[in-house]
């Protein structure tokens, strides 16, 4: 009977329609709306104004899909289009659109004949019409253009007479593009046409010249457009749907409107505006926002290209411009809307914002920490990600623009935030603190960015609290939970309180198991937790509710039920439309219905335990049907509805109906990101990459490949430039891959693995080059690397041992051959490397070790099984050296570069091993771990870069190395720890590996912001006198000019009484006293590197020796020698409890003892040494003993050292009393008052 009805009235609605044609309205569901066209219906303007692209882009409607182009102003659009730039179909085909209806097909929907319009309407439509989307005003066309409808170039389904207009110059090409009308002053207007008409009428003989717009009827000239009231309750007279994107009409302006404005871009680069609220109608269009409302409202092309023209401009020497892998702990996000393809994940310390449909990312830097929690508000607007360490922040970025919007400094000081949330309307944000003591804080981030409005502490026998989530129909409620406790809040003015229900396995004698994540029922007053023994906990109201039949959510509840849905844990509880959706360890996904029905079951994923179920936002989805243009009848041509073709699949019901729903992304604890397309349940991978701590770095030597492998096994090669995975391999899960390499003729690339197997793979396929990988290992391989002429492969393990392998040219037989193993080191090798001989192209291997020795091997004269080494010199003395490379030559000496653990470059002779020069490096919290020279096109010609990395950062060097702190730059590149870096072979890019944060970020280099930030910093001795205390005008400065021309009287004797030669420079024999009295306490081999450095400076250009140094000189010696840091007491104090034991009052050392290991250990000196410097140190001689030209009596000394020292000597009266140093001790600890004004202790200069 209903539908008989409603076929009466649909009838009765169309025979009303035809006695007014010029006041047809929409009365039938899913049919065409019958009005009045008007000659301005059936051509196209071609005079509109021209205005901003920007002023007038358009927002996408709910109904439309992601990749249809957005609504003409000719109410006709072509059917959708997956990728851009793909053609459109022929004229005929069908117009997707949405549709309530799912049951009815191939039903016929009459459109009424052409009627032709008087000269100027002003009748205002009836109030019943349907509310169009935007009230844009199109360009009025003068009679001249009247005459014909211009052909399209679109095919849509329209009647065949459609042509296509001429296109005018500037109009971008490809599939949906649309002109916008300009807006013009209101004037009145009928209803919009929701449905394309019919045939147009026949083509006048003229046709002016036109934009290119698409087919169909524009609208009329009227004045005004009424909104649209909503719909009514209950059965409606079946109202007509629109198609995707035939829903702009507007009035047209007067006629002379001016010019065309440029088209809107491509619909799958649009930007949507807000969603419609959830009570309005789904034909109750909303209308776009007024002009300026939402900022950066761009393209998603034009966002690309701002963020490329930001990124050519950038203030940094470093941009990261791409980051392979992901944080697997943290859930994927789906940004997908109707205007873009797009997942939301954490690399590290940034964001990423990927477009899996085009391909592109967009990474959101402001973090200092890694990533620990990212939520996104409803609408994929506004995505809010929050970080875990020192100095923790949250940040509020807009998803469209990628700019931060809000930031929250510090919400958190114990340590950062477990887990992030945001309401349903993003109005706020609720973080949960990672610290022992855990607190929940609200905050209002639109409003008020500094403190939150509230915050409650909670007890740490909840556990570690985990997952938060506000309800999302009250958001003054919320929950979090642990692995053993759930707890439910409110708030309300302020005031936050919070209900944890008790729950144990005794309560309803079964196992609970581990909470995972809690969600809110959708008009209930229950909540359910899922758990890990595949159990479903059921909440609900401890008290009942006043109202029976209420669903208002209280905080106080308790656990009613324990369901048990599956064997498996259950990882993931989300909800979407009406269902609840589980994910699981086996990778399976569940769609449960509000009563814990099962609807849908996905076990074929194959994408591993599920950690994330992520929907796309689609206002308003339902399923899809077509329009197409029926001509079989011509006496009565009408449009024809076909349910779309798809292939959703059947849900679980008896009636197995069709399940429709939305597309979604699953992630997973494997690192796997999934997109499942559910018409047609298509899973397309959108990353698959490490799981594992990544190490192993290597890029090709002459094509844009990276190779990265990691813990899990797996190797991949990425094209760096097109972003794209060329080959990849996956080993056993035993082979943790640890490093790799390829050849410089890029035959084969080298692994090594954590095993100590070392496989030698084919360059191009990664299949086996070797038949069997080498074990001769004990250990890890640590590092590999081949010879200039890919003649030898040489690789370290952990177990201090050299292995070296050599080709063989034998036809039939293995490519790589073993050469011999050699252990030279007796701590860890830090770095390795090949060279050139200087008089050969023989190649040469040094090594590296921990144990500050510098090893190089005997090549040419070495057998099978009988590594040789050349030579085995010791190269530092104190510090530690962490790397070496190759110095280019950029001088006439040839050099090998180090790094040390103190902040030191040092130079050495690439043939003697002498130390040539130390000079300052980096200070950005920890030593040099890795330094790499940047390659060249012209190596011989063009300026050099040094790249380098520490503990978390990644950086650039001007080469040469001269000490300038202005000439080196740092960036945080992984907080948790940089693991390797290389440089590609185009010197373009820099690759870091992050170790346990799973992830390889690529930086561009900007060598002119390097260039220009060092010129700022001021040439000369300007940055020099910046390092020193007070600079240029400070007292140590003025300390050091009274110490150079006091050094010149003594180098002419104190006490002669010859004419004095005052000079700017001193001898060379001076230079260790002054540099004492600066507060640098060198060792004597350290006191003899600085005068080599000195004396052999200008030998290579002029043979001669320098025997003096300027003040300018020394400065800079005296800046690059002394300690980075100044004194250090940790040091001290790690000395005496090594060589010491402990006491009451610390770690000390026998007097005795101490003397002994002063005269024979390290740098010892003589008994008549120690016994003046000992006694000239208590006090009881002059100051500065035999070296100020005083007479020294050593017979005293036994007895003074004796009756001075203690026996028992702590560091503290050490370092006090014996060198003057108040480290440790407040003065009078020791000495009382009056040996304080006697004898004030001496406070060591800091650096």
């Amino acid at each position: 009977m209903a539908d008989e009805e409603s076929q009466s009235q649909g009838v009765a609605d169309k025979e009303e329609t035809k006695e007014d044609p010029e006041q047809q309205t929409e009365n039938v569901q899913d049919e065409p709306v019958p009005h009045e066209e008007t000659e301005s219906e059936q051509a196209p303007t071609d005079e509109v104004d021209a205005q901003p692209f920007t002023d007038y882009h358009k927002p996408l409607t709910p109904t439309q899909s992601p990749t249809e182009p957005a609504g003409t102003a000719d109410g006709i659009t072509g059917t959708r289009s997956t990728k851009e730039g793909s053609p459109l179909p022929e004229t005929g085909a069908e117009v997707k659109v949405a549709s309530p209806i799912q049951d009815k097909t191939n039903e016929d929907v009459s459109v009424p004949e052409h009627a032709e319009p008087p000269a100027e309407n002003t009748e205002t439509p009836k109030p019943d019409s349907i509310q169009t989307e935007t009230q844009l005003p199109m360009a009025a066309t003068p009679p001249a253009a009247q005459e014909t409808l211009p052909p399209t170039d679109v095919n849509v389904a329209t009647p065949p007479a459609a042509t296509e207009a001429p296109v005018p110059p500037g109009t971008p090409p490809g599939p949906g593009i649309h002109p916008t009308p300009p807006p013009s002053a209101p004037q009145q207007t009928p209803p919009a046409p929701r449905m394309p008409a019919g045939p147009p009428p026949p083509a006048p003989q003229h046709t002016p010249p036109e934009p290119r717009r698409h087919a169909g009827p524009p609208p009329p000239a009227p004045q005004h457009t009424p909104p649209a009231p909503q719909m009514p309750a209950g059965p409606p007279p079946v109202p007509q749907p629109t198609p995707p994107a035939a829903r702009m009409h507007a009035a047209p302006p007067p006629v002379d409107s001016g010019v065309a404005p440029p088209p809107p871009s491509r619909v799958e680069d649009s930007l949507s505006g807000p969603p419609p609220s959830s009570s309005q109608e789904i034909h109750n269009i909303p209308e776009p926002p007024p002009v300026g409302a939402l900022p950066n409202v761009l393209s998603m092309e034009s966002d690309s290209q701002s963020q490329k023209e930001e990124d050519d401009t950038s203030m940094n020497a470093l941009n990261m411009s791409w980051s392979f892998g992901m944080n697997r702990h943290i859930p994927v996000l789906n940004m997908t809307d109707e205007g873009r393809k797009m997942i939301a994940y954490a690399c590290a310390h940034v964001g990423v914002l990927y477009d899996f449909l085009n391909n592109t990312q967009q990474i959101l830097q402001g973090h200092c920490n890694p990533i620990s929690c990212q939520c996104v508000s409803e609408d994929k607007r506004w995505l809010a990600t929050g970080d875990k360490g020192v100095d923790n922040m949250v940040i509020v970025w807009d998803s469209h623009s990628g700019t931060p919007v809000q930031t929250l400094f510090n919400p958190h000081p114990d340590g950062g935030m477990a887990a992030i949330a945001m309401t349903k309307d993003a109005k706020y944000i609720a973080t949960l603190s990672a610290g022992d003591v855990q607190t929940l804080a609200l905050w209002d981030w639109t409003v008020d960015g500094e403190t939150p409005f509230g915050t409650v502490e909670l007890n740490p026998d909840f556990g570690h609290q985990s997952y938060i989530l506000f309800n999302p129909e009250d958001t003054t409620q919320l929950v979090t939970n642990s692995d053993n406790q759930v707890i439910f809040y409110s708030w309300h003015d302020g005031k936050l309180d919070y209900f944890a229900p008790p729950l144990s396995d005794h309560d309803f004698n079964k196992q609970v198991g581990k909470f995972s994540q809690t969600i809110y029922q959708t008009n209930s007053t229950r909540a359910l937790t899922a758990t890990s023994v595949g159990n479903l906990v059921v909440w609900d109201s401890n008290k009942p509710v006043a109202k029976v039949g209420s669903t208002s959510q209280v905080p106080d509840k308790k656990a009613m039920k324990l369901v048990k849905l599956q064997e498996r844990g259950i990882n993931v509880l989300v909800t979407t439309d009406k269902y609840i959706v589980t994910g699981d360890v086996l990778g399976h996904v569940r769609f449960l219905d509000q009563t814990l029905k099962l609807i849908m079951w996905y076990q074929d994923f194959n994408l591993g335990p599920v950690n994330a179920v992520s929907f796309a936002h689609v206002p308003d989805f339902q399923e899809e049907v077509s329009l197409v243009w029926n001509e079989d009848d011509a006496d009565n041509p009408k449009w024809l509805r076909l349910k779309e073709h798809n292939e959703y699949p059947p849900d679980a019901t008896i009636g197995a109906k069709k399940f429709v729903i939305r597309d979604f992304v699953v992630g997973s604890t494997t690192a796997v990101y999934g997109h499942i397309a559910t018409d047609g349940t298509i899973v397309d991978v959108i990353h698959r990459d490490h799981d594992a701590a990544v190490h192993a770095l290597a890029t090709h030597p002459s094509m844009p490949h990276v190779a990265v492998g990691s813990y899990s096994g797996l190797l991949k090669i990425w094209n760096y430039e097109k972003k794209i995975c060329v080959a990849s391999r996956y080993f056993d899960r035993s082979n943790m891959i640890r490093c790799c390499t390829y050849d410089p003729k890029a035959e084969f690339i080298v692994v090594g693995f954590i095993n100590g197997a070392v496989r030698v793979l084919d360059a191009i396929t990664l299949d086996d080059a070797v038949s069997e990988p080498f074990r001769y290992a004990r250990d890890a391989i640590t590092h590999c690397v081949f010879s200039h002429d890919s003649q030898y492969l040489a690789t370290a393990d952990a177990e201090y041992t050299m292995s070296v392998f050599r080709r063989n040219h034998v036809r039939n037989e293995e490519p790589w051959l073993y050469l011999g193993r050699h252990r030279a080191h007796y701590k860890l090798i830090k770095d390795i490397m090949f060279g050139v001989q200087l008089d050969s192209d023989q190649p040469r291997l040094l090594s590296l070790g921990e144990d500050r020795f510098l090893v190089e091997y005997d090549l040419q004269n070495s057998s099978k099984d009988d590594l040789r080494v050349i030579a085995s010199e010791r190269i530092e003395q104190s510090a530690v050296p962490m790397c070496m490379a190759w110095y280019p030559p950029i001088t006439k000496e040839h050099f090998i570069v180090t790094a040390n653990d103190q902040y030191k470059f040092k130079l050495y002779n690439s043939t003697t091993t002498m130390c040539r020069k130390t000079l300052l490096g980096p200070t950005y919290g920890s030593p040099l771990q890795k330094i790499a020279i940047v390659p060249t096109a012209d190596p011989d010609n063009d300026k050099r870069y040094l790249a380098y990395i520490t503990d978390d950062k990644v950086g650039l060097h001007i080469l040469p190395l001269d000490g300038n702190p202005h000439n080196a730059m740092a960036l945080i590149g992984h907080p948790s720890g940089v693991s390797n870096m290389v440089c590609s072979y185009d010197g373009k890019h820099l690759f870091t590996a992050g170790g346990p944060d799973y992830v390889v970020h690529m930086w561009d280099i900007n060598l002119q912001v390097l260039e220009a930030q060092s010129k700022l910093g001021g040439e000369d001795l300007i940055p020099f006198y910046g390092l020193m205390d007070g600079g240029r005008d400070g007292e140590l400065f003025a300390e050091l000019e009274n110490y150079v021309y006091y050094a010149q009287l003594r180098s002419q004797g104190v006490n002669t009484m010859d004419a004095r030669d005052v000079s700017v420079k001193i001898p060379l024999s001076e230079v260790p006293f002054v540099i004492r009295a600066m507060g640098c306490y060198p060792s004597e081999q350290e006191i003899e590197d600085m005068l080599n450095e000195v004396k052999f400076s200008q030998y290579v250009e002029t043979g001669k020796y320098v025997e003096d140094i300027d003040l300018g000189d020394f400065i800079r010696l005296y800046i690059n020698h002394r300690p980075a840091f100044g004194l250090s007491p940790e040091r001290m104090q790690w000395a005496f409890e090594t060589l010491g034991f402990p006491t009451e009052e610390g770690s000390a050392i026998d007097r005795g003892e101490l003397l002994d290991l002063l005269q024979s250990k390290g740098e010892h000196m003589t008994e008549y040494e120690l016994a003046e410097y000992l006694t000239t140190l208590l006090g009881f001689n002059a100051e500065g003993g035999s070296s100020e030209l005083h007479d020294y009596d050593p017979t005293t000394a036994g007895d003074i050292i004796e009756e001075s020292l203690p026996q028992d000597i702590t560091v503290g009266k050490f370092a006090d009393e014996l060198l003057g140093f108040a480290m440790y001790a407040e003065p009078g600890l020791y000495q009382d008052e009056e040996e304080d004004d006697q004898l004030p202790p001496i406070q060591a200069p800091s650096a």
